[in-house]
């Protein structure tokens, strides 16, 4: 029984390739995707070409947009011989390739700017992978629907269906194109937003955080221009958002004042230069190097490994201590006590050697290690050793190496680090009262001997 339809087709199949305009459309479409096939091909080659002679890295997804190319140049090559062709032979077969070719281009252009827009870093592959089928999944099913000729009935169905919004009433039809407009356009300024960063984060010759103010800026920009465009488009009068921005002003005056402080703390700090990534800074409690700058908060990176989120607003209204603002050279000291009998001259001299034999202590001429004699303590001389660190990260380490290296020289010379001493005298009473209490005690310890 299912040998039956599958004949038939394939007979139709043949009686239509032995229709000349059939064979016409078939040959038209095979050169158009040829030629847009190797179109693409060449302008990858050569755009590949062009970074290899300037010597650039090659464009961040370059390889992904040429998959685009190909379905792109192809329609616009059906595009062109429909209407030519149309001149002399019937193009049922080329009007009904354009919306399946249409489609493609569209899948795999949505599939190229979810992955500019959230998976650059390398995550979120997974929920674009499911975003994207999904997506496929429809556009293909509205384009059958449309070949089918359902689609217009559908689509008057939507129309005719009203939904009460308060006093008004809202078509199906309307919601769903509000909310298309709406993703397409936030999801286009987004893309924008991601081209225009990565361009901004070439250009060395700008501090980074005013590249920063500028990527997030421009992308606040887009997503505003994109949210009034999308709007309008649907046929909402943009008036009635002076009531919600009345609102959100007084919700920002009520409970969100902190968020908003520290979104425009952000703004501030990167406009100010104070804090850029890679700088060691000091805030509260909170010690780390600088790893991300966003709008509402900053990262820091302490020493064993931990992250810790910072409100921007920290940074704006407590004192900050930047150890990296305009060098990264730290100082560090270390105190050590020497015998009254030591020669005070070899003695610093031998610090300051100690502190040049490790690696990561400046060795001068400026800002070179300085010992001093601090005081004439109880125990001892007191010294003190001052030296400067190339970078403050890992700053224990080299505090750990320098005292290694004191204790070495020190003991190859003799030099002797007293400790404290104390000498406690009992009187006469007290000596009486406590030997008789130990002679007690070893009574009571002592067996008694046999008879």
């Amino acid at each position: 029984m299912d040998a039956i339809p599958l004949t038939k087709l394939w007979a139709d199949f043949q009686t239509d390739l032995g229709i000349p305009d059939v064979r016409w459309q078939i040959l038209a479409l095979v050169l158009c995707f040829s030629v847009g096939w190797l179109l693409a091909r060449l302008g990858s080659g050569v755009l590949a070409a062009h970074d290899a002679q300037r010597k650039n890295a090659p464009r961040p997804g370059a390889e992904k947009f040429a998959r685009v190319w190909w379905p792109f140049l192809t329609l616009v090559l059906i595009g062109i011989a429909k209407p030519v062709l149309a001149r002399w032979i019937s193009v049922d077969l080329l009007r009904l390739a354009l919306p399946l070719v249409a489609s493609f281009v569209l899948v795999r252009l949505a599939f190229y700017i979810l992955r500019r827009v959230f998976a650059r870093d390398g995550k979120g592959r997974s929920f674009i992978l499911l975003f994207g089928r999904g997506f496929a999944g429809l556009v293909w099913t509205i384009v059958a629907l449309h070949i089918t000729g359902v689609l217009p009935d559908i689509a008057q169905f939507l129309d005719d269906t009203l939904i009460p919004l308060g006093r008004n009433k809202v078509s199906l039809m309307t919601m769903l194109q509000a909310a298309l407009s709406v993703g397409v356009t936030l999801l286009v300024a987004l893309w924008l937003s991601a081209l225009a960063e990565e361009r901004l984060m070439k250009l060395n010759s700008m501090h980074s955080s005013m590249r920063a103010v500028l990527s997030r800026m421009g992308r606040a920009l887009l997503i505003l221009i994109a949210l009034l465009l999308s709007l309008s488009m649907v046929g909402i009068d943009l008036t009635v958002l002076s009531v919600f921005g009345g609102a959100l002003g007084v919700g920002l005056g009520l409970g969100l004042q902190k968020l908003a402080s520290s979104y425009v703390s952000g703004f501030v700090i990167l406009l100010e230069r104070s804090l850029a990534i890679g700088d060691t800074v000091i805030v509260d409690k909170f010690t780390g190097r600088v790893s991300q700058i966003n709008t509402r908060y900053t990262v820091l990176r302490g020493g064993d490994g931990t992250d810790t989120v910072v409100p921007n607003e920290m940074f704006v209204s407590s004192p900050v201590q930047n150890l990296t603002l305009t060098d990264t050279l730290v100082q560090m000291t270390t105190r050590i006590t020497v015998d009254y009998r030591t020669d005070i001259d070899l003695a610093l001299r031998l610090l300051e050697e100690a502190a040049l034999s490790v690696e990561r202590v400046r060795p001068g001429p400026d800002r070179g290690p300085g010992a001093i004699l601090v005081a004439f303590g109880a125990d001892g001389i007191d010294l003190q050793l001052g030296f400067w660190v190339n970078d403050p990260e890992g700053r224990g380490g080299v505090l750990s190496n320098v005292n290694r290296a004191i204790w070495r020289s020190f003991q190859a010379h003799d030099i002797n680090v007293p400790f404290p001493q104390r000498e406690i005298r009992l009187i006469d009473e007290q000596y009486r009262a406590v030997k008789e209490h130990l002679n007690t005690n070893t009574r009571r310890s002592t067996p008694d001997s046999a008879p």
